[in-house]
């Protein structure tokens, strides 16, 4: 049982004058800092039985209740903290490992104003954690015991599990490697102070803590070690000189040295009043034999707790700069990883308000690159890919333009000309005489009741069906480019108004459901313009018709009007006579004349008339057709609706479950909220807890300077240990 607490051992480990300094490090321990960043702390690691609960004992002069190892199944806490009051608080810190909340040992927190019960506590914490007879032996979860008074100092002590060798009937393989993980976990923290402790009783070879030390501190900068139980050694026996030579740091070298403790009989001595008595008869031990020729300062628990006050210390001051570094930078990446998360959205309400404001700058975007007007930040050069697929406007028109291009150049099936054939490209090259054999037969097997030598206008509408029939594959595929630059425009879009788990669930639910309508709406009025065309008969009042038709055989007058010239070595040919050869000549009558066809046989005068008719009605439903694609199915039915695929009223008329599923936080994201959000309090906390006292140490140091300019003899030694002063804070780049 605890029954009282020796105040002077635990003055000797800090001096009122050097309590600020622990009282900031314990302060951002209490704030929680520590789950995030590692902290300085003293860690008390050894193999079973070594006798490290007696030397936490003998360190912080309070006596641990002994039975049935009670405390020695989970790491162990002691946070001792000065207070008005006095009491016992025991709580249990959940590995971080697995959510806490899911078996409520979070929840775990029991307060004693005196400390008769605090053994019954232990035992109820070990049950919350599992670790029964017949259940598990050890537990990762730390026990925490906050022990508070008016004389307490600030001291946080960690007391590991003992680390085991080998399974035994009550530990198997399984406890072995957990108590190896724990203890691994706690001694890599690089904040830490490692007291290893060894015991006499076995040969220092074999203690796993040696080793674990010098994995995780291999220049052992950071590692005391402490031997223990010597007054089981044979007095003048090579055992006591292998561990005086041990101690001497000859053996296993760490830069914090070792230092020796004469335990207390845990099995035979109980009760906190024996802890004064202990220091007597340790002291009384190492007056005599050869343990005295050891340096004072290296035995004996007074001496103890001086060395572990200056390492601490020292410590802490060395460390300072590069915390407040780190914090520092935990805080920026934390609060980036929730600037990530966007608005918390937990109600239909706060859905709706995100989703509102996605849609503003959503439909702003659009209609601004719609019609043309870039001057918003969103978009980037126009000479990079990215900012050429922003400007959608601009898309588009180059498509149309190439669409007409294509469509103009690779359009028709039939052409009268002598250009080489590309394969599987239309048009084919065609003499005209060739083309004339096709459009005969055309009238030949679709002959009606017309007299011979008149063609029936349904042949003209045959022929222009065939003539255009490479449309439809042009046109089609210039809709379908035209939407995927839509699709693509609107994703750089939604992805640049809205953060990514909303746009991604906007791009699914919402927005590729409605482009995919669109495309469906582009498709069927794209069949619509070319049904106007295809399966109705050839209509136009377009003069220009008139005119191509009035004038049997114009092209080929252009024909022979261009070889006349180019014979004559003419710039034009004019209507009246010209001056060749000192004589004058009508040329243009000559081109009439020799244009005149005289075809040898009314049906294919017939045929000629026929081609040329649906040769000039093509030409004229193609420029028709072009306008339309651009205008009927790109304009209206693709770019148009883009704005209001996501617009503030489509955001009001959507129903609570649908707004749920696009802005609503999954439970994941909820918790990741949640966990950043107490972080970024704690870590921000802990900052100002370090600013504070580096302000402080500062300020303190330009009042000495200060003083000492005008002669005043103060007595400062004691401050100088472990306190960085105003240029160490300067030069680690305290600000």
């Amino acid at each position: 049982m605890v029954l009282a607490f020796s105040t002077e051992s635990l003055n000797g480990l800090c001096s009122d004058d050097q309590l600020e300094l622990l009282d900031a490090i314990d302060h951002l321990r209490l704030q929680g800092i520590d789950h995030y960043i590692s902290l300085p702390q003293i860690i008390v690691c050894g193999d079973q039985s070594s006798g490290k609960s007696s030397v936490l004992e003998a360190i912080s002069g309070v006596p641990f209740p002994v039975k049935s190892n009670l405390c020695t199944c989970f790491p162990t806490e002691l946070v001792l903290r000065r207070t008005p009051e006095t009491g016992v608080t025991v709580s249990i810190v959940p590995d971080s490992s697995y959510n806490s909340t899911e078996n409520g040992l979070h929840k775990f927190h029991e307060e004693l104003d005196g400390f008769e019960g605090f053994p019954d506590l232990v035992e109820k914490a070990k049950v919350a954690m599992g670790i029964t007879t017949l259940g598990k032996a050890f537990s990762k979860d730390r026990l925490r015991v906050e022990i508070t008074g008016p004389d307490r100092p600030h001291l946080t002590i960690i007391d590991m599990p003992g680390l085991i060798h080998s399974e035994t009937k009550t530990q198997s393989k399984t406890d072995v490697r957990l108590v190896r993980q724990v203890v691994r976990s706690y001694m890599k923290q690089p904040r830490s102070i490692i007291l290893a402790v060894v015991s006499a009783k076995n040969d220092f070879a074999n203690q796993a803590v040696l080793n674990f030390a010098r994995e995780v501190d291999e220049r052992g900068s950071r590692t005391m070690g402490v031997i223990t139980k010597p007054d089981c050694l044979v007095e003048g026996s090579g055992s006591e000189k292998a561990f005086i030579s041990l101690a001497r740091n000859n053996q296993v070298n760490f830069d914090l040295g070792w230092h020796v403790l004469k335990n207390l009989d845990s099995e035979t001595q109980k009760g906190s009043s024996l802890l004064n008595q202990r220091n007597v008869e340790e002291a009384r031990f190492f007056s005599r034999g050869a343990w005295k020729e050891l340096p004072p300062s290296m035995l004996g628990i007074n001496e103890l707790r001086k060395r572990l006050s200056d390492v601490l210390l020292k410590q802490i001051a060395f460390e300072l700069p590069s915390l407040i570094r780190e914090i520092e930078s935990g805080l920026d990446e934390s609060r980036e990883k929730l600037k990530e998360l966007g608005e918390p959205r937990r109600t239909y309400d706060e859905q709706r308000l995100q989703l509102l404001q996605v849609s503003q700058g959503f439909q702003s975007l659009v209609e601004g690159s719609v019609s043309g007007s870039y001057d918003d930040p969103f978009f980037e050069d126009a000479q990079s890919d990215k900012g050429y697929e922003q400007r959608i406007r601009s898309v588009i028109q180059n498509m149309n333009k190439e669409f007409a291009d294509e469509i103009t150049a690779h359009g028709h099936r039939r052409e009268v000309g002598s250009k080489s054939q590309t394969p599987d490209q239309n048009p084919e090259y065609v003499t005209r005489e060739v083309f004339l054999d096709h459009v005969q037969s055309m009238m030949q097997r679709t002959r009606g009741q017309e007299l011979p030598g008149i063609f029936s206008p349904l042949v003209v509408a045959d022929l222009f069906r065939q003539q255009s029939s490479p449309w439809e594959e042009i046109a089609r595929g210039h809709v379908k480019k035209a939407w995927d630059s839509a699709v693509k425009f609107l994703e750089l879009v939604i992805e640049h108004v809205a953060d990514p788990s909303i746009s991604n669930s906007l791009l699914e639910k919402v927005i590729r459901p409605a482009l995919k309508t669109l495309l469906t709406d582009a498709e069927v009025k794209t069949a619509e313009l070319l049904k106007s065309h295809h399966r109705v008969h050839p209509i136009t009042y377009n003069q220009e018709y008139a005119e191509t038709i009035h004038f049997p055989g114009s092209h080929s007058r252009e024909e022979i009007s261009n070889i006349v010239r180019s014979f004559f070595g003419l710039s034009s040919i004019s209507n009246g006579n010209q001056y060749l050869n000192n004589n004058n000549y009508n040329l243009s009558r000559l081109v009439d004349n020799l244009s005149k066809r005289v075809e040898p046989t009314t049906e294919r005068l017939a045929a000629s008339e026929a081609l040329d008719r649906m040769l000039a009605y093509y030409y004229i439903a193609l420029k028709r057709f072009i306008d339309g694609i651009a205008i009927e199915v790109i304009e209206q039915k693709i770019l148009v609706p883009l704005s209001d695929i996501l617009s503030p009223v489509a955001v009001f008329k959507m129903p609570a479950k649908v707004a749920d599923l696009i802005a609503g936080e999954s439970w994941e994201s909820r918790s990741k909220r949640q966990d950043l959000t107490k972080k970024i309090d704690v870590l921000r906390e802990g900052l100002g807890t370090c600013e504070r006292f580096v302000s402080s140490r500062l300020k303190d140091e330009q009042n000495s300077q200060q003083e000492e300019a005008a002669g005043e003899d103060l007595d400062t030694s004691d401050l100088s240990v472990g306190i960085p002063t105003a240029s160490d804070t300067e030069e680690a780049g305290v600000v």
